[in-house]
């Protein structure tokens, strides 16, 4: 009997998807819950799962776009695993070698004897194979960590975080060559947003600077402290966020949008945090981002942003928030217009961080200085408005403590003015 695969919806906006890839080859066979493909939608990537163990038959192939619900491919139930599919296959996996080289002198007589042989022996899971081949990394650059050798996406993750990636080397051979690709889903979507945002919207950008003297030596004093309490590094992202929240507070035009001829104010905070993802641009949400410690905030930057990165976020994980934050300054950015996010009404733009002299108290003196930009919807908000929301993050970031006391001075707090 043939088992049926359709494609479950996404999202109740997403109508159609794309077969971005097949993970197994027709007439594979497959576990049950094995993941088979890929699928693109106009917000995010989603993996289908073998309902069913058998052979497997592909009836869309790559590139092709479906309607949600539509059948991609169908496994027949009634094979029953081939023998030669349970043991390891010579072209697939690495073959468990003797007793000898499970000794720890085996293994480093054949490391430093022939590293060619132990790098061509080394296979790549499906998810590790195609982002090596994104990013250009080979083998030998790669350190393994997967039962028997096998390389995984982490491992590939890890040696482009590391440095280790090196690009290939383009050589010139005096051709002219012209590629073309068909945009993703995702692609396509995120640039027909951008532009409706710039048609659509009366946006504007206004800059900042903000000294990062204080929040750097208190990640300087207590970064190992907060590791080992809270099990997640201490970064500049909750700083940010707990000071967008309270100047959120106190400018709930920022944190409104636009609805026909209505207005819709928030008195919540759901902050979008931008992630550079392998598919594309991808905002997901922290929800009450306003009522998190930093060490919330900081796990929950965490868990969204490996999961937009590894394409298992979900649509729900990416809607619904009412202010952006993006960092272009984790890759060397001084300054820039983010544009804003729809339907939200601000972005915040973080950039790189740079020693620069100040005048401080009539003296110069060099401190680590950081650009912040936010670009607004001037149809809602002021330029009193946003101006003032920006002085408002400088002040929380420049003096953390009154981050606890909803962004009022402690003595005037103490004292109750």
């Amino acid at each position: 009997m043939a088992v049926e695969m359709k494609v479950p919806s996404p999202g109740e906006s997403i109508t159609e998807v794309q077969i971005a890839r097949w993970i197994k080859k027709d007439g594979d066979y497959v576990e049950k819950d094995e993941e088979v493909c890929e699928i693109d939608s106009d917000k995010a990537t989603l993996t289908l799962a073998a309902e069913a163990s058998g052979i497997l038959k592909i009836l869309v192939q790559e590139g092709e776009t479906i309607p949600v619900g539509s059948v991609v491919c169908s496994i027949d139930d009634t094979v029953k695993q081939p023998a030669a599919a349970k043991q390891p296959a010579a072209s697939g996996q690495l073959q468990e070698q003797p007793t000898a080289a499970k000794q720890p002198s085996a293994i480093k007589q054949q490391t430093t004897g022939s590293s060619e042989k132990v790098y061509s022996e080394r296979v790549p899971s499906p998810a590790a194979q195609k982002i090596m081949s994104e990013k250009n990394i080979t083998g030998s650059q790669v350190t393994p960590t997967g039962k028997g050798g096998r390389i995984t996406k982490a491992d590939v993750l890890n040696a482009g975080e590391n440095g280790n990636a090196v690009p290939a080397k383009r050589q010139s051979s005096g051709e002219r060559n012209v590629r073309r690709e068909k945009m993703s889903m995702l692609r396509k979507k995120v640039s027909q947003r951008l532009v409706a945002v710039k048609q659509e919207t009366a946006m504007l950008t206004t800059f900042n600077e903000v000294d990062m003297s204080a929040i750097m030596n208190i990640r300087k004093q207590y970064k190992d402290k907060f590791k080992e309490v809270h099990g997640v590094g201490l970064g500049f992202m909750s700083f940010f966020t707990k000071a967008v929240c309270e100047a959120l507070h106190a400018f709930p035009a920022v944190n409104a949008q636009i609805d026909g001829d209505e207005i819709v104010y928030h008195d919540y905070c759901d902050i979008g945090i931008a992630v550079s993802a392998p598919k594309g641009l991808m905002v997901p949400v922290i929800r009450n981002a306003d009522s998190l410690s930093l060490a919330e905030i900081e796990m929950q930057v965490l868990e969204l942003a490996a999961k937009a990165r590894d394409g298992k976020i979900s649509i729900e994980e990416m809607t619904g928030g009412t202010f952006t934050i993006t960092n272009g300054g984790v890759f060397g950015s001084m300054l820039s217009t983010p544009i804003i996010n729809p339907p939200q009404s601000a972005i915040l733009g973080m950039h790189n961080i740079v020693e620069r002299p100040v005048a401080v108290n009539g003296k110069v003196e060099v401190r680590p200085i950081m650009y912040v930009a936010l670009s607004y919807d001037h149809r809602i908000i002021d330029g009193k408005e946003s101006v003032s929301f920006l002085v408002k993050v400088k002040q929380m970031l420049e003096e953390p403590v009154k981050m606890l006391y909803e962004g009022r001075d402690p003595i005037q707090n103490l004292l109750g003015f």
